[in-house]
């Protein structure tokens, strides 16, 4: 499985040497910005800048209080992250419990929902085409505090003392409440350190907001087999048509997933603001390409037979229907010819 290496700062780390966390392999480097309603992480200007100057993927936390104003809590870590935030740069909403509960005090499970879905959609609002996620805890995601449909980080400590990136990379990726993190922060010694599920190219794309398919690991393949045997064992062996098509979707996507990204061709249209391309891009444009040549086809067999007939007016011994043959089988041998039936709808 693909993965790539980063940290997380805050204003309990002082500078850092970059050339050293370069050399051990770190792509990504995360710090906070904010906490509550006011305040600013001390540090967080010094780390982002070191972060982004040495060319990692930049992002950037703020720890929540769900028992406070949503809008102000958003607004605060917007004014935080803003001179810094571009295109790229990733944005986490911290939930987690203070050890004193403090920040939980007097909210349900359901108001703590309410509060991140809130939180992850005024920023994501304040920075379109950036990424939104959010950091929690295996007590939080089975509380139902996270919502689901956002990129995951996730921490757990399986090891006492420090780890290193090797062991987290050899690991089992962690699966709390059945979610699959994207990000998981192993160890917090002697820094907070973790992975991510993709490969530098993929995370990169990713925060870019380039790569919108996720690569099948082999857990997931693993459970859509497990989930259909289930399916054959309850309907007596028989799967109905959506069963069949999101198996064969799934096994789709598990062939032609690659491990990184594609880079788009220099006469794509939007090759200056999607350099780098999902399978669903690519696909789109090699579509958009057979369809031209079918066209182009079209209108030389159109010209061919114009051409044919206008002859055949001139000399009335010249069968045009037999030129126009003669014609198209000599290019026939010429070149050879290939016909892809696709949908007529474009």
């Amino acid at each position: 499985m693909a993965t790539c290496r980063g940290i997380d700062l805050s204003v309990f780390q002082g500078a850092q040497d970059w050339k050293a966390r370069k050399a051990e392999g770190v792509v990504f480097a995360f710090a906070k910005a904010s906490e509550g309603r006011h305040t600013h992480d001390e540090r967080f200007a010094l780390h982002i800048k070191g972060v982004v100057e040495a060319g990692l993927v930049p992002g950037a936390y703020h720890f929540g209080w769900p028992n406070q104003d949503v809008a102000a809590e958003a607004a605060n870590y917007i004014a935080a992250v803003g001179p810094h935030a571009g295109r790229g740069f990733v944005h986490w909403l911290d939930l987690e419990r203070r050890s004193d509960g403090a920040n939980y005090a007097g909210v349900t499970a359901a108001g703590i929902h309410t509060y991140a879905t809130a939180w992850i959609a005024k920023v994501q609002a304040a920075f379109p085409g950036q990424r939104v996620g959010v950091y929690t805890s295996a007590s939080d995601l089975a509380a139902g505090h996270a919502p689901t449909a956002v990129p995951l980080w996730y921490p757990a400590y399986p090891w006492s003392g420090a780890a290193a990136y090797a062991q987290a990379e050899a690991h089992a990726k962690p699966s709390p409440s059945g979610r699959s993190p994207l990000f998981w922060q192993f160890t917090s010694t002697p820094l907070d350190r973790s992975i991510c599920y993709l490969s530098e190219p993929a995370l990169r794309a990713w925060a870019a907001g380039t790569e919108t398919d996720m690569a099948l690991t082999t857990d997931d393949i693993n459970k859509v087999a497990a989930a259909v045997a289930a399916k054959l064992i309850a309907g007596g062996g028989v799967l109905e048509p959506q069963d069949v098509t999101n198996v064969a979707s799934a096994a789709a996507k598990a062939v032609l997933t690659v491990d990184g990204v594609i880079a788009a061709p220099a006469d794509a249209p939007d090759v200056k603001t999607n350099p780098y391309w999902a399978l669903e891009s690519y696909v789109k444009d090699t579509n958009a390409r057979v369809r031209l040549v079918q066209a182009t086809e079209v209108a030389h067999s159109a010209a061919i037979a114009q051409l044919a007939g206008t002859i055949a007016a001139f000399d009335r011994t010249i069968d045009a229907a037999a030129l126009v043959a003669s014609i198209t089988a000599a290019i026939d041998t010429a070149l050879r010819k290939v016909v892809v039936h696709l949908d007529p709808t474009p």
